[in-house]
């Protein structure tokens, strides 16, 4: 009480002084507008002038007296309502405080008084203790789902990894999956049944594990098809789950015997299309969850695309094995195929030494070669001018827009038509001799290649002509064919190193010496003649080699020893370059003139005779030689031709081919490689084989190609097939069968792979 009487005169007291000092300030500045000076007469004069400034002197201190005083009674209600609110919220905190406590103890359940609450923050507390009521339920029964999931997640990895290691053996897989779910789900007894479809026999169910008390049971049952629970499950593809079974009902229908458990579960090893493999039958002496027996269904499913799976390897294994049957049929085959490589090989031996020539030659191909295009329909579009020489046409006007039927001889049309619709539906190309027609109608012989030019898509665009004129050639070929086939049939013939080794013979050689045709391989010239006259024949031999020919008579040995006497020319051939490269002998055997002239001397004049006749024909069949050498020499220069073409061959071919060279650098790649990589050759060729089979993919399983593959290495599979793998520009990788071919002329190299694909159809 004395400390609101001394607020209200402090305050009041306050308030008149604020009042005084407010009025004082109003009449300064009031002297100061009228410009007066501040006296006290100046103040008196001022209050005289106006009598109301007296009232104002005493009004105004007197106001903020009484709002002193208000303000000191106001503001004492203030205080004490907030104490009294004070103390009813620390009344009402503590309360919040205990009830707090109360939930956090964990204790749902209690009981609370709410006094001193107001409804709002009742409300609230009760809404709270129920919902923390509610989020303990839910997050006692999301720690239970939890464990649950856990437990099954942990159950399929477990499950998961004894499939993979069991995935080649069916008995083993069985077992080790129905012993360790006897343990994980706690049962006692598991069996394992499969479907069993004997060729010629009706199917049945035969039970292939069976564990019980954490033990192996070694049995041999057999189900008949559909009986018992076990049947009924496949048949039907779904679980069977039987609770509280009696003794004399497992008897009668469990496929496990005479077990007595609480509960029987049957479940289908089912894969995910529906197909049903066998069961798994588990007696236990606990009732399952269903989260339990939802988990025995997914390691069912599990086990039963692992056993689909296995089926599958076990069936691959057989193709594959059928494969490797054919691939032993196809042995025949691979000598036709060796045979091609070494005349490839051969091939490629000249095509390196000209190579640089090779070059100018692709640049110059419109002055030396016949080219005409023509479009799908057959309409010419373009000629060069050797198309237009041979053919006796002036300008590309009067031949453009005419059909290629017009330039093929009535004659060749109806095969010449089978060979077009091959090359417009982009099939393979032709190449070989053929006629055509001139504007005159006379026959021209061409060494033709015709070729699909495709476009960006790989469809056929055009097609391309190239021929070479072998008018002339082709005429007196035929002759000399004629005249040497003749002669090789009516004289003896052989070939021969300048070292003497055979290289090749007719039969009358050999017929004539009594060998047969493979005892005569790998002889020497010498091995035929005799001791006393080896040191004589060797010079004989050597001016030969240097280029002088021989003709005369030669004395030999058969093959008893028994002397044999032929008469003949020997005379080398030399290769383009002006080399020898073989010594060709063409004779005859006179052996019984030789005798008849020993016994009979009588004949001279008439074996002279033949002598002469002899050296006749030893100068016409000299000059039919030269015109060979001739011919001979032509054909190499024609070797350019046929090396495009091969190459034109290579790159049509199904099989990927590859060529690298001394430096491992891709020189060949066709379109059949294009496709097993997926990389355009462009990409490629140039580059070193290290873009197409990387080192890193060795790692995989199986034979890598890059492996074997590489120019240099110590042991080079030749001619051998083999199964490697390789890894595609997308990473997937690929089978193949390979086979290599070699080639080497001085420090040039040249490695070629052939690939191809193998692909195993599954039933």
């Amino acid at each position: 009480m004395n400390n609101l009487k001394n607020n209200i005169s402090r305050y009041t007291f306050y308030g008149i002084i604020l009042g005084l000092v407010l009025r004082i300030l109003t009449i300064v500045v009031q002297i100061g507008l009228n410009y007066i000076p501040f006296t006290l007469n100046s103040v008196i004069e001022l209050h005289n002038n106006d009598l109301s400034l007296y009232f104002q002197d005493a009004f105004i201190p007197l106001m903020f007296g009484i709002m002193g005083y208000a303000w000191a009674v106001l503001n004492n209600n203030s205080k004490n309502r907030f104490k009294r609110e004070l103390e009813s919220n620390k009344t009402r905190f503590k309360n919040i405080n205990k009830f707090i406590g109360l939930l956090r103890s964990k204790e749902s359940n209690f009981e609370f008084s709410f006094d001193d609450m107001t409804d709002e923050l009742e409300d609230s507390m009760i809404k709270l203790k129920e919902e923390l009521s509610s989020r303990k339920e839910e997050e006692v029964s999301r720690k239970f789902e939890d464990e649950q999931r856990h437990w099954i997640s942990r159950g399929l990895a477990e499950f998961g990894a004894i499939l993979r290691e069991n995935s080649d053996d069916l008995d083993k897989l069985s077992n080790s999956i129905i012993s360790r779910l006897i343990r994980y789900i706690d049962a006692k007894q598991a069996g394992f049944f499969i479907i069993q479809e004997p060729e010629g026999e009706e199917k049945y169910i035969e039970q292939i594990a069976l564990f019980a008390y954490e033990r192996k049971k070694f049995t041999d049952k057999k189900i008949a098809w559909g009986q018992g629970l076990v049947g009924a499950c496949i048949l039907e593809k779904d679980s069977i789950f039987i609770e509280n079974t009696s003794e004399e009902y497992v008897k009668i229908t469990s496929g496990l015997g005479k077990a007595n458990p609480r509960s029987i579960f049957i479940v289908p090893l089912k894969t995910q299309e529906g197909d049903v493999l066998g069961a798994i039958e588990i007696a236990s002496f606990k009732i399952y969850e269903d989260y339990e027996r939802n988990f025995v269904e997914q390691v069912a499913e599990s086990i039963a695309t692992t056993i689909t799976t296995l089926k599958n390897n076990i069936e691959t294994n057989k193709l594959l094995e059928e494969s490797r049957e054919q691939a032993k049929e196809l042995t025949e085959h691979e000598n036709i195929m060796r045979k091609t490589l070494e005349e490839m090989r051969d091939l490629q031996l000249e095509a390196a030494k000209q190579s640089e020539e090779f070059v100018s030659f692709t640049n110059s191909v419109n002055h030396t070669m016949i080219r005409a295009e023509y479009s799908k329909e057959g309409i010419l579009q373009y000629a060069n001018t050797k198309f237009l020489e041979i053919l006796g046409y002036d300008s590309n006007s009067e031949v453009e827009g005419k059909n290629i039927t017009e330039f093929i001889s009535m004659k060749d049309r109806l095969w010449f038509n089978n060979i077009w619709e091959r090359l417009v539906e982009g099939g393979n190309h032709f190449e070989g001799d053929m006629k055509h027609v001139t504007k005159e109608g006379k026959d021209v012989w061409t060494i033709a290649t015709y070729v699909s030019v495709r476009d960006l898509e790989g469809n056929p665009e055009k097609i391309l002509f190239l021929g070479i004129d072998t008018t002339d050639a082709k005429k007196q070929s035929l002759d000399y064919e004629g005249q040497i086939n003749a002669l090789i049939h009516s004289s003896i013939k052989a070939e021969y190193l300048p070292t003497g080794e055979i290289i090749d013979y007719n039969k009358r050689l050999y017929e004539t010496l009594g060998y047969t045709k493979n005892e005569i391989v790998n002889k020497s010239i010498f091995d035929f003649i005799g001791d006393d006259e080896v040191d004589s024949f060797k010079g004989i031999w050597a001016n030969i080699v240097k280029g002088v020919p021989f003709e005369g008579q030669i004395k030999r040995k058969n093959i008893k020893g028994e002397d044999v006497w032929f008469y003949g020319t020997y005379s080398m051939v030399k290769d383009m370059y002006d080399e020898i490269s073989k010594i060709i002998f063409i004779g005859s055997d006179t052996t019984e003139q030789h005798l008849m002239e020993m016994q009979n001397k009588k004949q001279t004049r008439k074996l002279q005779m033949q002598e002469d006749e002899l050296k006749q024909s030893k100068v016409q069949l000299s000059k039919k030689l030269h015109e060979s050498r001739e011919e001979m020499k032509n054909q190499f220069r024609e070797i350019e031709t046929v090396k495009l073409l091969h190459e034109k061959t290579l790159e049509g071919m199904l099989d990927a081919i590859v060529t690298i060279n001394q430096d491992n650098n891709i020189e060949f790649f066709n379109k059949a490689a294009e496709d097993l990589w997926g990389i355009p050759k462009d990409e490629v060729l140039g580059r070193n084989v290290e873009t197409i089979l990387s080192s890193e993919h060795s790692e995989l399983d199986g034979d890598y190609m890059g492996v074997y593959f590489k120019s240099n290495i110590e042991e080079v599979l030749v001619s051998t097939r083999k199964e490697v793998y390789i890894v595609d520009k997308y990473g997937e990788q690929s089978f193949v069968l390979m086979t290599l071919s070699e080639a080497g002329i001085g420090l040039r190299y040249r490695l070629t792979a052939f690939i191809q694909r193998i692909e195993v159809e599954l039933f």
